[in-house]
């Protein structure tokens, strides 16, 4: 075990995400002490286009440092762990001054650059190489994007960043990158754990660009000494490179395609504004046609990510537009007075385009089937069901991949997985057990990115922790609601419509 500072028995999580910055502090025994959230402004200065200001993601993580240390003790902090939003791009000059406002993930103005990517690579050979075809949210393209529309900016750039890399830079003074937020870059190659040195060649970028690959549970330098006397922290504290956001939470949870985390063939499905679906396996082999994510783990394994990106905020888009004021609790009563299938009324939750199996960013959501017999409770229960049909067809994908008798079994996370009603769809609609984590007050037990910077943040200093939850509520599939086959038939037929 490393050795930490007398007293030092807490390590910090810092979560960047998109809409704001959190920290958590975390001990060995797995008990959260601590918790701060500051807001990070989003900015759209074209429809399409989301950015932020970088400066912003350093004012809400010093705000958030500042606080918690001040409520917890300056000298409890042993290490600092990092996650945050993957896929973005942050450029800088020489003197690693910002260039141009960090282009998110979620920005879709690149599909020109995707479409030169493939067309000069190869869709088989990009997805070979980094087991993911391209997308518009990935990072490669929006460095060519910055080369084809800011050329002054791109000229003044030198190296390139992930966000919350770029907030390890502010700590420590050190650029570097990790294989999970790397892998989701779109130009970094899963067998070798390098750059893709070839891709870059051929598009006539420097790989110089990109920083030194470190494993996600390094220690790659203490907090700057100055900014350590500013946030209330003791000198010399250890910083961990840490993970994305989905690589930390799978930390947090435990999943690992080894005997040394979860039970075997433990998955994970999530119902946030998004929608994952998420299996750990221990070789990078990819969707041929590169319809579900293969991104690296952080611990030297691989994740199968299958994503929706209107789950709960399906949900949310019903209640503001058509929900005439009724909250979540009510309009889920009104669900489950409907029947299964929804009494023939089907919803494509395509509110965002989609990303699993489609990949396109120009795809619609719609209702199919209304009819003058058709109610809010069957608008709404075919919502709940759309949302667990669209995670049902990204687990068809990872399926031949992972081989069909696994995951055994799914945690269930996210703002969603409070409904008993969605748990039961997607536990049916799957063929397995969804379980619900519970505290010891038997609520919902929620562990996220946060937490898992700080589970990585320890491995750091070479402690385990365990989160495993007090309890948990398992739902298994209900056999009366089999009928969700023929509906999940009818999903897909209306979904495959171009």
């Amino acid at each position: 075990m490393t050795s930490t500072r007398h007293g030092a028995d807490l390590a910090l999580g810092i979560d960047l995400g998109t809409s704001g910055v959190s920290v958590v502090a975390l001990g060995a025994n797995g008990t959260v002490v601590a918790r701060a959230e500051h807001p990070v402004p989003l900015h759209t200065p074209q429809p399409g286009w989301t950015q932020q200001d970088s400066a912003d993601w350093v004012a809400a993580t010093e705000a958030g440092l500042r606080a918690v240390t001040a409520d917890v003790g300056p000298d409890r902090v042993a290490a600092i762990g990092l996650s945050g939003q993957m896929h973005g791009m942050v450029a800088l000059d020489a003197s690693d001054e910002v260039v141009y406002p960090a282009i998110l993930w979620n920005d879709g103005r690149t599909a020109e650059q995707v479409e030169r990517i493939e067309e000069t690579v190869g869709r088989d050979i990009i997805v070979r190489r980094t087991g993911n075809r391209p997308v518009p949210g990935f990072q490669l393209p929006k460095v060519m994007w910055l080369r084809d529309h800011e050329p002054e900016a791109f000229a003044r750039t030198r190296h390139v960043l992930f966000p919350k890399d770029y907030l390890g830079m502010h700590l420590t003074g050190r650029r570097y990158a990790e294989p999970t937020d790397a892998s989701g870059s779109g130009c970094y190659e899963l067998a070798t754990g390098a750059w893709d040195v070839a891709t870059l060649a051929a598009l006539d970028l420097d790989p110089g660009l990109w920083p030194e690959v470190v494993a996600s549970t390094d220690i790659v330098g203490e907090v700057d000494s100055g900014l350590a006397r500013r946030l209330g922290l003791t000198t010399g504290v250890p910083v961990v490179a840490g993970a994305g956001d989905n690589a930390a939470a799978a930390a947090a949870m435990g999943l690992r395609a080894d005997r040394g985390g979860a039970p075997a063939g433990t998955g994970s499905v999530s119902l946030g504004t998004s929608g994952v679906v998420q299996v750990p396996v221990a070789a990078p082999i990819p969707d041929p046609e590169g319809r579900v994510h293969l991104f690296a783990d952080a611990y030297g394994g691989y994740l199968l990510l299958g994503v929706t990106l209107a789950a709960a905020g399906s949900l949310r888009w019903y209640r503001d537009t058509l929900g005439a004021g009724r909250s979540y609790d009510q309009l889920m009563e009104s669900a489950a007075a409907s029947t299964t299938g929804a009494n023939g009324v089907t919803f494509v939750p395509y509110l965002a385009g989609e990303r699993t199996p489609h990949m396109r960013a120009d795809l619609r959501g719609s209702f199919h089937g209304l009819s003058l017999a058709s109610t809010e409770a069957d608008m709404v229960r075919a919502v709940i069901e759309g949302v667990a049909f669209s995670l049902r067809d990204a687990l068809d994908v990872m399926r031949p991949l992972v081989g069909d008798g696994a995951p055994t079994r799914f945690l269930a996370t996210g703002g969603g997985a409070v409904d008993d009603l969605w748990l039961e769809t997607i536990a049916t609609l799957f063929g397995r057990e969804v379980a619900r984590p519970l505290d010891d007050d038997g609520t919902a037990y929620e562990v996220g990115a946060a937490e898992g910077a700080a589970v990585l943040a320890w491995r750091g200093l070479s402690v385990t922790v365990d989160l495993t939850p007090a309890d948990e509520r398992v739902f298994a599939p209900v056999p009366e609601r089999e009928g969700l086959e023929d509906a999940y038939r009818r999903y897909l037929e209306i979904s495959r419509r171009d």
